[in-house]
């Protein structure tokens, strides 16, 4: 049964491109028969002709990639672009490890581990790069005997 024709009207009827359109095997002759739009508009209320839904692209491999970015995987070496001081600037490195240090001193002259007098030769130390982390300003404090009392575990 050649239905061509009444493909293009369906299509035109139902407002999709002639490979969307959809007519059942079982009413083909019925079909091929109609040669007015309004018979094609019954044949499509009749569900003889329908119109195919359009394929989407699914979301499923996006999800499971960004679950995985959450948890903090693929971000190894082939997933790198750029320096590595572009990623996390060193400044902005320079700014935690001081702010980390700076907080760890002021703790301990509160907790009275410190007099104010160390506290501000090491905090002078700190600003000028002395330590590397809060374990090393930890580790010197203990070597130098600048605490009054047993420093607490970090």
């Amino acid at each position: 049964m050649d239905v061509k024709t009444q493909r293009k009207i369906a299509a035109k009827v139902l407002k999709v491109g002639v490979n969307r359109v959809i007519i059942e095997p079982d009413s083909l002759i019925d079909v091929a028969l109609a040669i007015t739009r309004e018979d094609i508009r019954r044949h499509i209320d009749d569900g003889d002709i329908r119109k195919r839904k359009v394929k989407g692209i699914s979301r499923g491999r996006a999800r499971a990639v960004a679950a995985k970015k959450r948890k903090g995987q693929r971000i190894g070496p082939g997933s790198r672009k750029g320096p590595k001081y572009s990623r996390l600037p060193s400044k902005d490195r320079w700014i935690a490890k001081v702010r980390a240090q700076r907080k760890y001193l002021k703790n301990l002259r509160d907790e009275g581990y410190i007099d104010t007098l160390n506290y501000r030769k090491l905090y002078l130390q700190a600003k000028g790069g002395l330590f590397r982390s809060v374990r090393y300003l930890r580790n010197y404090i203990a070597e130098h005997g600048l605490a009054k009392k047993r420093l607490p575990e970090l």
